[in-house]
């Protein structure tokens, strides 16, 4: 670590310095997702493209890009919500550009261990260069390969004339990397940290000192707009399937979640459990009869407790629960303290007579040394500046304390009643990456707010091994650990990241190690979230199959399963138990072949008839059940917010009929020939007509593209 890094104001500049570092074998670290510095990324990239004599590696996840249109009408909608959303001055990366148009130099290779999802399905570098490795593991395992640079955005506050500086958004992996070349005995990389302004500065472990970096890069290239995710719209399956999950989560618990429309699906049902109970109660009752998983480990009330958040990634969702009051369970990184919190014999604000509760759990020693002053000052038990004189406390306001609480209880009880307790976190992420209202939030954050968020190591979130693993389990209690996956077999394997034919559509990540932490705690379950089926080229084709040529989660970690037909309850389950649970959550159209292949594999008896309430698990009961709440104003299409003009909400009902119909050549012809007969656009029509550039065609193929919009937009 250096004393003071060196602060360069210009990329090229800053590109100099790591190609000097580096040499002709370059191989670079870059954090996933938002924390990339795509301007000196590209630079960097460009350089070497031109010099063959040079070599670069990158190591790196979740290289994000902006969607891509994929026909005419697709570029007239997107392009100009793109250009509003990212800014004209978003910079893609050139690296992914080039993947997918398979042109990669051949002195460049790209090894990513997580993809955004189905990006690279069928980009042959892409997917021979994949890693697939644990994220917990990433740290340990790139240091073989040498890395000689780390590249990583950063964000700053000033503090009167000094600087801070945080990893804000990416403390995941690069200290954990740093630590393990160090103890390899690995040289130092170059460690640059880019400044983005807009960036979120977040406290606590993402704070580092300014020696953590050997450059740090200040440059106006590098102040573009954030990379921010669309918010997406959620439907009545995904709004059930999160209701079923919903009542899993005990309070006074532990939340984990991922991102994506089940997860905003999951988030709106316990903000809705906290904020309209009877509302909540009704809509569940008109699903169905609850699980009985739900009463042993969940529940339906609104959260007194609240939760305590310990997510790989932090996003929107925990905003929401925020915002709400979900998330307000503050943990406490001292295992007495956390003790005396968990038997609710204190809160995080003190009682009177407190004295003597501390003593019995361990958290006032008899007698205050050097040591525990020091630590009851941090937690908020004495006040900052307190001395140690004798057998006295000095406090900051004159007086003077006993050092002996067990001796003194009623000076000590004076002097702690309604003291609030300090380093408490109600969140802790290891990345965050959002939308734009996302950042606005994280960046308004002060005072308890602020430093109640703490982003910190992969390897302390994502796993309980490293040294605290008794305090770990303590704090993440009664854990509930939501991840989504693409199908699942009947015996209770999970398929998440890859395809049959060992393709990958997006990576491990953390998944298998909250499956494996679920088990190891006491209290802890696996909560895999799918839905039932999936849309093939326009034909229904079930999530819930026999067997699958690929597995993410082996069947013997199976735990639970909810789809939008209920919950499948696994663990400790024999085979064909776990098989009656799952075709109790599959979609109805596909249980009769699956009990056939259950049969047949000799899991399930030959004597077995589906029950008629398993016969009702369909689309049209699942929006039967949903209506009523729905005419009231619940369950709206985009449930946090949107992104997308009026204009272009309007439109999407029929660019969504547009794409349906383009699946089958047969149907988009009798499409086509029934929109060349259209009643003249009506002024809202030709506002509609206006944003897609067709309110005046030119040309037989934007007369066409106009008739078909016009009939889509009249269902």
């Amino acid at each position: 670590m250096n004393a003071k890094p060196e602060l360069i104001a210009d990329v090229d500049a800053c590109v100099e310095r790591v190609l000097a570092h580096g040499g002709a074998e370059l191989r670079v670290a870059l954090p996933l997702g938002l924390g990339k510095p795509n301007a000196l990324v590209n630079a960097l990239y460009a350089r070497v493209a031109a010099e063959p004599a040079r070599r670069l590696k990158l190591y790196t996840a979740l290289s994000l890009s902006r969607p891509s249109p994929h026909n005419p009408l697709e570029r007239r909608f997107l392009e100009p919500f793109l250009a509003r959303h990212f800014g004209d001055d978003y910079p893609d990366l050139a690296y992914v550009a080039a993947q997918h148009a398979d042109a990669l130099p051949p002195n460049v290779r790209v090894h990513e261990f997580y993809f955004q999802s189905g990006a690279l399905l069928n980009v042959p570098s892409a997917q021979r260069d994949y890693i697939s490795m644990n994220y917990t593991h990433v740290a340990r395992d790139v240091v073989g390969a040498g890395i000689n640079a780390i590249l990583q955005l950063i964000a700053v506050r000033d503090d009167g004339e000094h600087r801070r500086y945080s990893l804000a958004c990416n403390p995941d992996v690069t200290a954990d990397l740093l630590d393990h070349m160090a103890a390899a005995g690995a040289p130092r990389p170059l460690v640059v940290g880019v400044i983005h302004p807009d960036l979120p500065f977040v406290g606590n472990e993402a704070e580092v000192a300014p020696g953590f970096f050997d450059l740090i890069l200040d440059a106006p290239a590098c102040r573009h707009t954030l990379f921010a995710l669309p918010r997406e719209p959620v439907d009545a399956a995904e709004y059930a399937l999160g209701l079923h999950a919903s009542t899993l989560v005990r309070d006074g618990g532990t939340l984990q979640i991922g991102i994506g429309a089940l997860s905003d699906a999951l988030v709106y049902a316990l903000t809705l459990r906290q904020t309209d109970n009877a509302a909540y109660r009704s809509v569940l009752d008109a699903l169905g009869p609850p699980h009985a998983l739900a009463a042993a480990v969940g529940g339906s009330a609104p959260f007194e407790a609240g939760l305590y958040g310990a997510s790989e990634m932090v996003m929107d969702g925990f905003m929401r629960l925020c915002e709400t009051g979900v998330l307000k369970r503050r943990v406490y990184d001292d295992f007495a303290l956390e003790r005396a919190v968990e038997a609710r014999v204190i809160g995080d604000v003190l009682p009177v007579e407190a004295s003597a509760r501390l003593l019995a759990h361990g958290v006032l020693p008899p007698i205050v040394d050097a040591h525990e002053l020091a630590r009851l000052m941090r937690f908020g038990l004495l006040p900052r500046g307190t001395r140690l004189e004798g057998e006295a406390l000095l406090l900051p306001d004159g007086s003077r304390l006993p050092a002996a609480p067990a001796a003194h209880p009623a000076a000590w009880d004076r002097l702690l009643a309604g003291r609030s307790l300090c380093e408490g976190r109600y969140l802790r992420g290891a990345f965050f990456l959002g939308s734009k209202p996302f950042y606005a939030w994280l960046r308004a954050l002060d005072g308890a707010a602020f430093d109640g968020l703490s982003m910190t190591r992969v390897s302390d979130i994502n796993q309980l091994y490293g040294g605290r693993e008794a305090l770990d389990a303590l704090q993440r209690r009664d854990a509930r650990f939501f991840n989504t996956c693409m199908m699942a077999t009947a015996l209770g394997a999970a398929v998440s990241d890859g395809l049959a034919d060992g393709q990958i559509v997006s990576g491990v990540g953390g998944q298998y190690n909250f499956v494996a932490m679920a088990h190891a705690l006491a209290g802890g379950r696996s909560i895999l979230l799918l839905r039932s089926t999936r849309s093939t080229h326009g034909t229904a084709q079930s999530n819930i199959l026999w067997n699958y040529g690929h597995c993410t989660i082996p069947r013997h970690l199976r735990d639970v399963f909810v789809t939008e037909y209920g919950i499948a309850d696994l663990r400790g389950k024999s085979d064909e138990d776990c098989v009656l649970a799952m075709l109790a959550i599959t979609d109805a159209r596909f249980q009769p072949e699956l009990v056939a292949r259950a049969q047949a594999a000799c899991k399930l008896r030959r004597d077995f008839t589906l029950p008629d309430a398993w016969r009702q698990n369909t689309p049209q009961r699942l929006h039967d059940a949903l209506a009523a709440a729905q005419r009231k104003g619940l369950f709206p299409t985009f449930p946090f917010g949107s992104d997308f003009s009026a204009e272009e909400l309007a439109l999407l009902p029929a660019l969504k009929r547009l794409q349906a119909v383009s699946v089958s050549k047969p149907r988009l012809a009798a499409f086509l020939l029934g929109s060349l007969w259209q009643a003249a656009p009506s002024a809202a029509e030709t506002r509609l007509l206006a944003r897609l550039g067709l309110e005046q065609a030119h040309g037989i193929a934007d007369r066409v593209l106009r008739r078909m919009v016009l009939r889509a937009l009249r269902p």
